[in-house]
């Protein structure tokens, strides 16, 4: 076999091993090994290869910042900032047509900006805002697609997980990468909005709709006092990591430091954690990053490996040959990530296609900040596709409501689905979106 038929069969093998249930890591790294063997007919130099690989692969400096923001994220979800931000976002919004919907979303906007992880806005507003809503007067399966839908601005609006990735795989400034989600996520997140309202007032079979909520009289001093103390600590944290990295008082991995100290001393502060629930807390983040730690050795593996087989080269010739444009390419490459949305995880679909697709987009002179933008949007997507829609089995699972189908919370996040192409393609046509405020 050639460099490239060995490099065309681990895709081929890798997509196999993943279907039929095996770790993505271990698929990754056991297919580069036997590549590897296959390429220079030793396995020791296959050995030494990917020994080197995996020493190299999470030694730089700027991977402390994987477990520093995951350990914030988990912090704020433990000490129930979400429901704080869901309240003070229903009480400015409770007068809107479907406003219950828009204040989730404008929550998850706000909780994005101190967790970037998807998942977990997903599992922690599906308790906090499918009962508000649905008690209102909502379906639930228009419910459970608002919190499906907003949860996804977990990895666009910075900090970010996947951003983090992409830069640790693209070797670009993590930093100008948070800089560019801000702008597609507020786009995203100003037209899940608009998308609720329009629902509401024109398909109310579908969404069903909120009866006004009464609350109980209150002064104004006292609705303002509770209203700060919600949402300042929350305020507060996100200007202390966001405004240091864009400030340059901080690196992203000295932000994602000084991030997960606040957010501790803000949930001990509010009495809603303590040392033993610190622990488990520390656990779990350990956990999460020792997962991603062996994410992208196996990815650093599959690199090399591809890289030695001449794969990328022949791609790169090849689709510069057909004479597509950036457009086209862009085009074909979205489709292809949103394809694979339906049957893999967010960073499978990353660490499987970037090592293939990141020397055309240089030979091509895109901008590898913009396409990273574009790259992260298009993965998000397949969250809410089925069969796979990760954020919609977390839900699920979250609800614990024989009463609500999986295909009732697939069909909910439908119409946000379609929201999120629309966005991509305007980030598309318009790249200042994503760039005009580096």
């Amino acid at each position: 076999m050639t460099g490239i038929e060995i490099g065309l069969a681990s895709l081929v093998c890798i997509l196999v091993l993943i279907w039929s249930g095996m770790h993505v890591a271990i698929a990754l790294a056991l297919v580069s090994f036997f590549g590897v063997w296959m390429l220079r007919d030793n396995p020791q130099i296959a050995a030494r290869v990917l020994s080197l690989a995996a020493r190299e692969g999470i030694s730089s400096y700027l991977f402390g910042v994987v477990p520093l923001f995951v350990l914030m994220g988990l912090v704020v979800s433990r000490a129930d900032i979400a429901r704080d931000t869901f309240d003070v976002a229903n009480r400015a919004f409770h007068r809107v047509l479907g406003g219950l919907g828009i204040a989730t979303v404008g929550a998850n906007a706000i909780f994005a900006a101190i967790t970037g992880i998807s998942i977990a806005s997903a599992a922690v507003f599906a308790k906090v805002a499918v009962p508000e809503m649905v008690r209102a007067g909502h379906t639930a399966r228009f419910a459970t697609g608002v919190v499906a839908g907003s949860s996804v601005l977990g990895m666009l609006i910075p900090p970010s997980l996947l951003m983090i990735l992409y830069g640790i795989l693209s070797e670009q400034s993590v930093g100008l990468l948070f800089m560019a989600g801000i702008g597609p996520g507020l786009l995203l997140a100003f037209a899940f909005g608009l998308g609720i309202y329009v629902m509401v007032r024109l398909f109310p079979g579908f969404t069903g709709r909120a009866t006004p909520q009464v609350s109980s009289p209150r002064s104004l001093g006292a609705a303002i006092s509770d209203t700060s103390a919600k949402l300042l600590p929350i305020v507060a944290l996100i200007l202390l990591v966001l405004g240091g990295i864009y400030g340059g008082v901080f690196t992203p991995t000295e932000a994602g430091a000084i991030g997960a100290l606040g957010a501790i001393v803000i949930a001990f502060a509010k009495r809603r954690m303590n040392l033993h629930a610190l622990w488990r807390v520390t656990l779990e983040a350990g956990h999460i990053t020792a997962s991603i730690c062996f994410l992208i050795i196996a990815a650093t593996m599959y690199s090399r490996m591809l890289a030695m087989s001449g794969l990328p080269v022949f791609l790169t010739e090849w689709i510069i040959g057909l004479d597509l444009g950036i457009y086209g390419f862009l085009a074909v490459f979205v489709l292809v990530l949103i394809m694979l949305g339906t049957i893999l995880d967010s960073s499978s679909i990353m660490l499987i296609t970037l090592p293939l697709v990141l020397p055309i987009a240089q030979q091509l002179g895109i901008d590898l900040i913009w396409f990273g933008v574009i790259t992260v949007l298009a993965v998000e997507i397949g969250l809410l596709t089925p069969p796979l829609g990760i954020s919609v089995y977390v839900i699920k699972s979250a609800l614990d409501d024989p009463d609500v189908s999986l295909g009732d919370v697939f069909l909910g996040a439908a119409p946000f689905a379609l929201i999120m192409l629309f966005c991509l393609i305007l980030v598309i046509a318009f790249p200042a979106i994503a760039t005009g405020i580096l």
